[in-house]
């Protein structure tokens, strides 16, 4: 009887699900009467309500995107408009009944709930982002709910320009270098824990960015809740790529649940502080300022939006320069003689062993593979964008209401942006790269503004990886996982030995890897 009640509400949810998916597919379809001569771009939308969710999130996106973008030169058509407009229309209609569909640098889809369009060129990506009056930035309506509709990545204008000020002072190289200390002291810690152990890489990378996220956001906070933080935002993260179906049992619900018991722990450090009157140089005490003008839930949603950006996009960063340095002896062993280099520097100088500021500024070898991991890997594949208004762009119509996706990933991974652009090279950013064909951090008002630290946390944990350790794939695969973002296959499971000649007087020699 219970079963039958459960597949019956199961199926009403469905059907309720069906019918506003079928709506709203009615009336984002058809253009405004002004601007109904103008073709949608081709493409396809794939399942109501789900559309091709499921086959963007369950596979290489390199997969994904290459069956819709046609990396060919298109032959101008030279007819008619009329017979051109057929033409197209003939040629969509037979490469929606192919298995592999070509679509050219902008195509449509239907991703996370929405209908989108998506575009692989760099000129048209850097005209979505940095133009603000024809595209909002947003998210699918499952992730504003989870990170919270407050939160700086979902808003443009002046309350967007006040929480970036508020983010970049804490960020900034002025702040930051006053902690390399403290990171270094967590990276430390986390490298002999993994010491002779077998360990899944991206969960332990994720363990320490989020160290290191806490110590930017709250300092030292002597009162936090360090424990109830982690255990709620790791079942968040959890449901961040699901579909928002919030039933019991689902992804999308437990996430909710963990959201709100978040907020609740945020709001008593708020109120801790509140009483202790006391000021703090850390993120949390720039948004708690009398100037930030900031209410309680705009502080909480985000510290969370914080967490989320500090946090699992540099682990997953951490993760494949591993995967790429232990199947690159060469660029090993270049980074390991620059990072020991230092060392010795230190050494013959007499000078403390503990790194420094001046020492991070000093490793152009190991950036470049920072670079290069970042372009490759890719790993913000794209962003979103909302049409304010219908857009005439390139020949076809960007319906008002429509999520607009600039594919960061194919512009990184274009033979016409970068030679070879599969093979892992650090040495190609000895050059700059061509405008607009780079852009790990985003682009325009909303580009990140917390690279300099993610950069900062990666090099510290390279300087003691590579000079004190070495470290064996276990089951090396080629497959790619999501955890939000694209990672290697089972978060890449690795044993971490000690390097024999490293002794605990910290004198470096070098050895092979």
């Amino acid at each position: 009887m219970e079963l039958s009640t459960a597949f019956c509400l199961s199926a009403a949810f469905l059907s309720i699900l069906l019918f506003k998916s079928l709506v709203k597919l009615f009336f984002f379809s058809f253009p405004s009467k002004g601007n109904r001569q103008l073709p949608l771009p081709p493409g396809t939308m794939g399942w109501p309500y789900i559309g091709e969710t499921f086959q963007m999130y369950s596979q290489d996106p390199n997969v994904f995107f290459a069956t819709k973008i046609n990396r060919f030169k298109t032959i101008p058509f030279s007819l008619s408009s009329t017979l051109s407009i057929l033409f197209k229309k003939m040629v969509t209609c037979i490469s929606i009944c192919t298995s592999t569909v070509r679509y050219g640098s902008m195509f449509k889809s239907h991703i996370l709930g929405y209908p989108c369009v998506m575009i692989s060129n760099p000129e048209a990506a850097k005209f979505v982002l940095n133009k603000a009056q024809l595209f909002k930035p947003t998210f699918p309506a499952s992730k504003e709910r989870m990170l919270g509709k407050q939160g700086i990545f979902f808003h443009q204008g002046a309350y967007h320009a006040n929480l970036r000020r508020l983010v970049l002072r804490t960020f900034k190289t002025e702040a930051i270098k006053d902690i390399v200390s403290d990171i270094e002291s967590i990276a430390l810690s986390c490298l002999n824990s993994w010491e002779g152990k077998l360990i899944t890489t991206f969960l332990e990378m994720k363990s320490y960015t989020f160290n290191v996220a806490l110590l930017s956001i709250f300092g030292k906070d002597e009162n936090l809740n360090e424990e109830g933080l982690k255990r709620c935002y790791y079942t968040l993260e959890r449901g961040y790529n699901s579909m928002p179906i919030n039933l019991p049992g689902t992804l999308f619900h437990k996430a909710m649940k963990a959201r709100k018991e978040l907020a609740q722990i945020l709001a008593q450090i708020i109120s801790t502080r509140r009483k202790m009157k006391q000021e703090h140089n850390d993120l949390m005490g720039s948004f708690m300022s009398e100037k930030a003008g900031l209410t309680d839930e705009q502080i909480t949603d985000n510290i969370i939006g914080v967490i989320f950006a500090a946090r699992d996009t540099t682990a997953t960063v951490l993760t494949w320069i591993i995967k790429y340095l232990g199947e690159n002896q060469s660029v090993l062993e270049a980074v390991t003689e620059e990072q020991g280099s230092i060392l010795r520097g230190k050494e013959e100088n007499g000078e403390e062993m503990d790194l420094n500021w001046s020492d991070t500024k000093n490793m152009p070898v190991t950036s470049r593979v920072i670079q290069e991991t970042l372009r490759i890997a890719s790993i913000l594949s794209f962003t979103f964008r909302e049409a304010i208004e219908d857009v005439e762009f390139q020949g076809y119509l960007i319906p008002k209401g429509w999520k607009v996706l600039p594919l960061f990933r194919n512009i990184h991974h274009s033979p016409d942006n970068f030679k070879e652009p599969e093979k892992f090279d650090p040495s190609r950013f000895e050059v700059t790269p061509k405008p607009d064909t780079f852009m790990p951090f985003g682009n325009g008002t909303h580009a990140c503004p917390g690279n300099e630290l993610a950069k900062l946390e990666i090099l510290v944990l390279l300087h003691h990886l590579t000079t004190k350790y070495s470290w064996c794939i276990k089951d090396a695969k080629n497959g790619i996982q999501y955890g939000p973002f694209a990672l290697p296959q089972d978060g890449l499971p690795i044993t971490i030995y000690p390097k024999h000649n490293y002794h605990s007087n910290k004198t470096w020699r070098p050895t092979n890897n």
